[in-house]
């Protein structure tokens, strides 16, 4: 059997992409820009048409004839085909090619190697990449794989090198789903610190290269990578920040998604995903200067509603200085933001994001007249750094009257923090009072 050995990143690649009447059509542009985020040198980009896949090469046996020759004039090393391909597929065409055949998947997976910077980043890309080869062991690792083992200190019934294979993947796979579940444990832990502080997590998601990490980095003031190309972020990244207007929140980058991605690789980076699943609030950054706009909100809505999403979502239609769109929010009720249009690269419209998140989380923000007493400065200085102060002004005892527009829990934690008394900066009448009071009894009971 042939054995195509895998060199270094920069192979000399053919690209097939192959559009088939019952299933989706590809983005031919997309999958040349997932081979370049792999490193693939394009020589050649061939287009296929066909009322249903082959079972045998998937595509003609002309059409693999006709890639053949390319090859061989080309001197190509590699043939990517932009779906995903049955491990007897993949032997049958490399059998004609003369050169390794990888799927979509591969290829993702292929990228997913290269961005893992985290040690829950490599995890997860190890299990996905073990779970997509146990499936095509026939063209393994050394020799032929149905060769018995033998010699001296090894005679009997032995077992097949292929089935040696599958049990040492089998335990690989094993540790690998043991140590993740450690790693989610840990993030179990912080999140659940952070519930009970009542600190909200912002989570933002979206197809990959919509902008997300350039946005995540001018919102948490950060240096996560981030570049014009796919899967430039890889690992969950979280940073706690204090945003005008909310206070404390935490804010998550996510992997970002693609169209047609195996269920399986969902599945092994359904961790990394976590984060989404208990987010306060959404942010879903679109790509508007993206002709397959459409296509793509729509893959990543449903890789939400596939692990179970069900928290609000707020869309950010980033790119607005490439679409030509204008900064501005677009609402589904009164006072219940539904996009936002941005420029995350130019900075147009990041105070109308910052308006339309205050107004997504109302529900837990909440209207307080306050009254400061001259000794209180600390904590007007504090109020001022989150930029919660609606109105002000000062009576004739010289005490400060705020109107503020906060989340009751930071407001409480300020208070605390100054020690000071609680019923007479809100009034004992007031409902976060009673709130604490009824607390404090609770404890003491």
């Amino acid at each position: 059997m042939e054995n195509f050995e895998q060199r270094q990143h920069g192979e000399r690649a053919i690209l097939v992409s192959v559009s088939v009447q019952l299933l989706d059509d590809l983005d031919a542009e997309e999958f040349r820009l997932l081979a370049q985020s792999a490193g693939a040198e394009i020589l050649e980009h061939v287009s296929v048409q066909r009322q249903k896949p082959d079972p045998k090469f998937f595509i003609g046996s002309g059409k693999v004839e006709e890639i053949a020759e390319l090859v061989r004039a080309l001197d190509a090393e590699l043939v990517i085909f932009d779906h995903s391909l049955s491990p007897a597929q993949e032997r049958n065409l490399e059998k004609v090619l003369k050169c390794r055949v990888i799927d979509r998947t591969g290829l993702i997976l292929d990228i997913f190697a290269l961005r893992a910077r985290t040690h829950e980043g490599k995890l997860q890309v190890e299990l996905a990449q073990l779970k997509h080869l146990s499936t095509r062991l026939i063209r393994g690792f050394t020799g032929n794989l149905e060769q018995q083992k033998g010699g001296i200190g090894l005679r009997g019934p032995g077992e097949s090198q292929l089935e040696t294979d599958r049990r040492l993947i089998r335990v690989r796979i094993t540790q690998l789903k043991d140590k993740l579940i450690k790693v989610q444990q840990t993030r179990l832990q912080g999140r659940a610190a952070r519930q009970k502080a009542a600190i909200p997590t912002i989570s933002l998601v979206g197809y990959t290269n919509a902008g997300k990490s350039t946005l995540f980095n001018i919102l948490a003031k950060s240096d996560v990578y981030a570049a014009d190309q796919l899967f430039a972020t890889l690992d969950p990244t979280l940073r706690r920040l204090e945003w005008d207007g909310i206070g404390t929140v935490v804010l998550a980058d996510t992997v970002g998604f693609v169209r047609n991605l195996q269920h399986d690789l969902v599945e092994s980076f359904k961790a990394t995903l976590e984060e989404t699943l208990e987010a306060t609030l959404l942010l879903h950054v679109v790509d508007s200067s993206s002709p397959n706009m459409p296509e793509q909100i729509e893959a990543v809505e449903s890789v939400l509603k596939e692990i179970g999403v069900d928290a609000p979502i707020l869309h950010v239609y980033n790119k607005i200085d490439l679409s030509g769109d204008t900064a501005k929010i677009t609402y589904k009720a009164p006072e219940l933001p539904d996009r936002v249009y941005l420029s995350a690269h130019s900075g147009q419209g990041l105070d109308l994001l910052s308006q339309a998140v205050q107004q997504c989380l109302m529900g837990q923000l909440q209207q307080f007249d306050l009254v400061l007493k001259p000794a209180y400065g600390k904590l007007l200085t504090q109020l001022y750094t989150l930029n919660v102060i609606q109105s002000e002004h000062y009576d004739d005892e010289g005490d400060l009257h705020l109107s503020v527009c906060i989340a009751p829990h930071k407001l409480e934690q300020l208070i605390k923090q100054a020690h000071l008394p609680l019923d007479e900066i809100v009034g004992a009448k007031s409902f976060l009072f009673h709130r604490v009071l009824e607390e404090f009894e609770s404890k003491e009971e």
